[in-house]
């Protein structure tokens, strides 16, 4: 994707060849600055504290953060210390699971100095694969805003709700929500996009809102719990979320108040998609409610709002009374029975075990 007619990626090598620049996201969308991770602890240190999120681009930070700590040490202690680093830092997004798991499978069997290399090797490759997956999935996803654009008698606008950021900023480059989007956007469907804020870091408001306006995609920013509204006044034709890990059975864990989202929808006849690369499956999980561990983030993310004031300066204003607490459980789960569908790189299936299992042969 594009950022004022240059292409990036949200991960990339720097030129030196072994240090790795990242978007600093906690930073859009007032500034858009290049970070340079150089240790397997500033990698560790930028998904704990969001620098980089969203599961797949959290999973190829994963990769390239045991390129720089092989760098120190590639002793077996060293590898495995460092993978278990990095595992901790978010424990709800599959995707940081399976690229640390992917690595060790790699290089554990090798000797101590081929591991660097084949690290970095192995980190593009997730990188690459990432990108022409969630190509893919814009592809597949492009088919049902084709499809519902069509049955709208193609008048108007395809309005569509979103929910937290699901776009390039969440992966290496596309995204998995937003990427049909672009793609129906690109081929000339009139989308309008209504984007949640998604408290409490507003991932919405910050990231969304900026990836499209950038791309050129209309778009307008409404409260998180103006979406039951839009869609009983009939101003929603779809809503498409990502998803941060999916069952074998076909529940999505997503951003807090996906689940609020797929309730009004179904009780408003709107259809409900989630679009998910395959590394984002849990075959091992059956039932999310009771198996996905939901990660309780700091409650200061939703005591305070950080934003910049008149004079340009970035401010942290607290809103509530000093004498108040607050939780931030940071994902929900919304059952496989309230999803239209699921959106792949392989294709569109039913929120199912069979229809997973069909697409990926399990």
């Amino acid at each position: 994707m594009k950022v004022d007619g240059i292409a990036y990626r949200s991960i990339a090598l720097d030129p030196d060849g072994w240090s790795v620049n990242i978007i600093d996201q906690t930073r859009l969308p007032h500034a858009f600055a290049i970070n340079k991770l150089t240790t397997v602890e500033e990698a560790a240190h930028a998904i704990k504290a969001m620098l980089v999120r969203g599961a797949p681009l959290i999973g190829a930070t994963a990769a390239y953060g045991v390129c720089l700590g092989l760098r120190t040490d590639a002793s077996d202690s060293a590898l495995r210390k460092m993978c278990e680093t990095l595992i901790a830092t978010r424990p709800t997004a599959v995707n940081l699971r399976w690229a640390i798991r992917a690595m060790q499978e790699l290089l554990l069997p090798l000797p101590e100095g081929e591991r660097v290399s084949a690290a970095y090797e192995k980190a593009a490759q997730i990188c690459d694969e990432d990108v022409a997956i969630n190509s893919a999935i814009g592809d597949h996803g492009l088919e049902v805003f084709r499809r519902i654009w069509k049955a709208k008698g193609e008048q108007g606008k395809l309005n569509v709700l979103t929910h937290c950021n699901a776009g390039w900023l969440a992966t290496v480059d596309w995204g998995t929500a937003l990427s049909p989007i672009y793609k129906a956007h690109d081929a000339g469907i009139p989308v309008h996009v209504w984007v949640d804020e998604t408290r409490p870091r507003n991932q919405g408001a910050h990231l969304t809102c900026w990836e499209l306006g950038k791309h050129g995609v209309p778009h307008t920013l409404v409260v998180d719990n103006a979406g039951g509204h839009l869609m009983q006044q009939g101003l929603v034709d779809l809503c498409i979320t990502g998803t941060d890990r999916t069952t074998a059975t076909g529940d999505v864990c997503n951003k807090i108040g996906t689940y609020l989202k797929a309730l009004a929808a179904q009780d408003n006849n709107v259809p409900f998609y989630v679009a998910l690369p395959g590394p984002t499956i849990d075959w091992e999980i059956e039932d999310g409610l009771r198996h996905i561990p939901i990660e309780n983030r700091d409650g200061r993310e939703v005591e305070y709002i950080t934003g910049r004031t008149g004079a340009g300066e970035m401010k942290d204003v607290r809103i509530l009374p000093d004498f108040s607490n607050a939780a931030n459980p940071a994902f929900d789960v919304t059952p496989a029975r309230l999803v239209t569908a699921l959106i792949t790189e392989r294709g569109i299936c039913p929120a199912t075990r069979k229809g997973l299992a069909t697409l990926y042969g399990r």
